[in-house]
């Protein structure tokens, strides 16, 4: 009786948890369903079919630098230069991932690495906030990794079936992914400090941007906004 009544609270504890995750993942599905159209558009413009569209979306999970991989095609790119290229973007994880592993020492490996695969800008954005707020876990966290995950590759796909109905620049598609981000940006400045960062990252990246090539400035400008954004922080406790 009682292992049947722990059994109970074990399971109510856990579909709790991804009643959680599914609560602050469904924005983010949202705001994926027009990108990843979005993305798949412009990739079968590049030539990709929409299985290497769906694979590339499975494989990489990376919006950024798929729309970025997807314009150095459509430019006659060499393989090498795209894979460093997103190589070079795909480094700002390095520093999400380093933010988040301080929540998940519990962990085990294998939801370490199904987690790892699921970070992305937005997930880590929710998953952080909540995080630091308390009464977060890993069920929830991983909902808000993969649920997106997952809508971005059957939209990204469908898109890429769908690119060519599409006139190629229509609807203002190019703009999406930068729409978004600048949609995410303004949720995070609920103060000084992180208008701060924003404000250091954006010109750090502009000058970077005209001294180096290819797309290191992005991490760098990152690495330089964050260390301001810690010196700001110090001085103003």
């Amino acid at each position: 009786m009682l292992m049947n009544e722990q059994h109970f609270k074990n399971t109510e504890k856990i579909f709790s948890s991804l009643k959680k995750g599914f609560i602050e993942a469904w924005p983010i599905c949202l705001g994926y369903i027009p990108i990843g159209m979005a993305f798949g558009v412009l990739a079968q413009k590049a030539g990709l079919t929409p299985v290497e569209i769906g694979l590339m979306s499975l494989i990489v999970f990376a919006g950024s630098s798929q729309f970025i991989a997807v314009s150095m095609i459509s430019a006659g790119a060499s393989i090498a230069a795209i894979i460093l290229t997103t190589f070079a973007v795909n480094l700002r994880h390095l520093l999400m991932s380093s933010s988040l592993s301080v929540f998940l020492k519990r962990a085990s490996r294998l939801k370490l690495t199904i987690f790892a695969y699921g970070v992305t800008d937005e997930s880590f954005a929710v998953n952080y906030v909540q995080f630091k707020q308390g009464g977060w876990d890993h069920n929830s966290a991983l909902v808000v990794n993969h649920l997106p995950n997952m809508t971005w590759i059957a939209f990204t796909t469908l898109g890429g079936y769908g690119g060519r109905f599409i006139p190629e620049g229509a609807f203002g598609i190019d703009y999406a992914l930068i729409a978004m981000f600048i949609c995410l940006l303004s949720f995070q400045l609920r103060a000084w400090r992180y208008v701060f960062t924003a404000i250091v990252a954006g010109i750090s990246a502009v000058v970077l941007a005209l001294i180096i090539p290819g797309n290191w400035y992005i991490v760098l400008a990152s690495v330089i906004a964050a260390t301001m954004g810690v010196l700001f922080t110090k001085r103003e406790e």
